[in-house]
C-alpha cells in the first residue's frame, strides 16, 4: 500500500511541478532545478540549464526558478539588479501564471482521470426502487439515529433521490446542517434527523464505520478450503434458506444467526442445484463458517459516451473540491473533529490497500489530485496560494511587497506547514 501511495504521489507531484516548470520556461525564466521528492538527491541529470532529479523524501517536490523566493530560501542574489531571466524581473501577470501552473495541471489531471474512469467503466448503482423492495439494514450506529432494519428511506432532506449512494453522500447528508431522512416503516412516515457532528461517529481511526447497508437475498459465491462450510458439504452457488429451523431470506439475517450461534453447531437447509439438503456446520468463535457471499440484487449500469463522460467526470472531480470545502467548514464550526478529519500519509496509504486494483488506484489518485490542487490554492505563505495572494495584491495595488517581507512570509509558512505535517503524521500513528 505504501508503494501505491508513493507511485500516486510521484505522478501528481511530478505533474504539479512540471506545470510550474513549463510556464516558467514559456515566459523565459531560468529553471535551475526540477525535483520529485525532497533532498538528499538520489539520482539526477542535467539537461540544458535545468537539473532534473529524484529526492529521497518522497512527500513532495519543487522547482527552483532563478530570482524567486521559495522553500530553498536562497536570497543570495536579492541585493543585485534583477536579470532578464529571473522570476522577479517578469511582469506580475506572468509570475501569477507560473505560480498557478501546478494547480492548473493538478486540476486537469484530476478531471482527466475521472473522465477516463467514467468513459471506461461507466457507473453501476442501486436504484431507490430496488433498494426499497427490501429496505435497509441498520447497524448499531444507524439504530442510534433511530433507523431499523427493513426501513424504507423515501426522501433526503425533504427531496426525492435516485440512488442508494445518495443516502451516504457526504455533501448532502454528513457535511450539511440539520440533515434528515424521511422514513417509511410499515406504512408509518416520519423523519430521522442526523446530528451535525455525526461525521465524527462515522470514523474510527483509519476505517469508516458502516451505519446502513442495502438489504438483499444472497448466495454462496466461494467456500474457503478447510473451513467449517467446506467440511459440512457447502458448495459454491448454494442458497442457505434456513438455520436451526428459522427461515433465512436476507444476508443480514444469516450474519445475525451465525453471531448468535458462535462456537456452536448449527443445522442448515441448503438449496443445491434445485435440490434441498440438510447440512451441519460448526460455527467459529468469531461467528463465521468460511464463505464469501454474493448479494442477489438488480444493479443498474450506465455507460457514457465520450461527451457524457467529460461532463460526468468533470462533475465528479469538482465534487471532490466542494466536499473538501464543506469538510473544512465543519471543522471550523467544531462539528468535525480535526484529528479524525485530517489524514496524513499513513492513513492515505491504508486507503490504497495492499492489493493492486487499478480502478481504486486511479480513483484515489484522481481524488488526491483535486485535493492537492485545493490545498495548494490556500492563501498560506510557502504554498502556491500564498504566492498567488501576494501577486494579486501587487496587481491590484500596483505595489510589490518587498523581498524581505516575502522571505519572512515564506519562513512563517514553512514553519506552519512543517508543524501541520508533524501533526498529521503523529495523529496517524496515534
Amino acid at each position: 500500500m505504501t508503494a501505491q501511495l508513493l507511485l500516486g504521489l510521484s505522478i501528481l507531484v511530478g505533474l504539479h511541478e512540471f506545470g510550474h516548470l513549463i510556464a516558467a520556461k514559456i515566459f523565459g525564466m531560468r529553471v535551475e532545478k526540477y525535483s520529485i521528492g525532497f533532498p538528499p538527491k538520489i539520482w539526477g541529470f542535467q539537461y540544458g540549464e535545468t537539473e532534473y532529479s529524484f529526492g529521497a523524501i518522497p512527500l513532495g517536490g519543487f522547482v527552483k526558478i532563478s530570482g524567486m523566493i521559495d522553500e530553498s530560501l536562497d536570497t543570495s542574489t536579492l541585493d543585485e539588479e534583477p536579470q532578464p531571466w529571473e522570476f522577479r524581473a517578469k511582469p506580475a501577470w506572468q509570475r501569477l501564471i507560473v505560480m498557478m501552473g501546478g494547480i492548473i495541471v493538478n486540476v486537469i489531471t484530476g478531471i482527466f482521470i475521472y473522465v477516463a474512469i467514467s468513459y471506461s467503466t461507466g457507473e453501476t448503482y442501486l436504484t431507490k426502487e430496488e433498494l426499497n423492495k427490501n429496505g435497509i439494514v441498520a447497524y448499531e450506529l444507524g439504530e442510534q439515529l433511530g433507523l431499523k432494519t427493513g426501513d424504507r428511506i423515501i426522501k433526503i432532506n425533504g427531496r426525492d433521490y435516485e440512488r442508494y449512494s445518495d443516502l451516504r453522500d457526504p455533501s448532502e447528508v454528513f457535511l450539511g446542517d440539520n440533515s434528515y431522512y424521511t422514513v417509511d416503516r410499515n406504512g408509518q412516515i416520519f423523519d430521522v434527523h442526523i446530528p451535525n457532528d455525526f461525521v465524527n461517529d462515522l470514523t474510527d481511526g483509519d476505517s469508516r464505520i458502516p451505519f446502513i447497508d442495502y438489504r438483499a437475498p444472497f448466495k454462496v459465491s466461494l467456500v474457503e478450503p478447510e473451513s467449517p462450510a467446506s467440511d459440512g458439504g457447502l458448495m459454491d452457488g448454494d442458497l442457505i434458506t434456513a438455520i436451526n429451523g428459522n427461515e433465512i431470506k436476507f444476508f443480514d439475517e444469516f450474519q445475525n444467526s451465525l453471531r448468535e450461534n458462535a462456537g456452536k453447531k448449527i443445522s442448515a437447509v441448503v438449496t443445491h442445484e434445485s435440490d434441498k439438503v440438510n447440512l451441519e456446520f460448526q460455527v467459529r468463535e468469531e461467528g463465521t463458517i468460511g464463505i464469501h457471499a454474493e448479494k442477489i440484487i438488480d444493479l443498474q449500469t450506465d455507460e457514457y459516451t465520450l461527451g457524457e463522460a467529460v461532463t460526468r467526470g468533470t462533475q465528479d472531480a469538482f465534487g471532490v473540491v466542494f466536499v473538501t470545502i464543506k469538510g473544512f467548514g465543519k471543522m471550523f464550526k467544531g462539528d468535525a473533529d480535526v484529528r479524525k478529519s485530517l489524514a496524513g500519509p499513513i492513513r492515505i496509504a491504508k486507503m490504497f490497500g495492499g492489493t493492486w486494483i487499478w480502478l481504486k488506484f486511479w480513483t484515489l489518485t484522481g481524488l488526491l489530485s483535486m485535493v492537492l490542487a485545493f490545498m495548494n490554492f490556500l492563501p498560506i505563505p510557502a504554498l502556491d496560494g500564498g504566492h498567488v495572494l501576494f501577486l494579486t495584491f501587487e496587481m491590484i495595488s500596483g505595489r510589490k511587497p518587498s523581498d524581505r517581507f516575502l522571505e519572512g512570509a515564506q519562513k512563517v509558512g514553512m514553519v506552519f506547514l512543517l508543524g501541520l505535517m508533524a501533526f498529521v503524521i503523529v495523529n496517524d500513528i496515534l
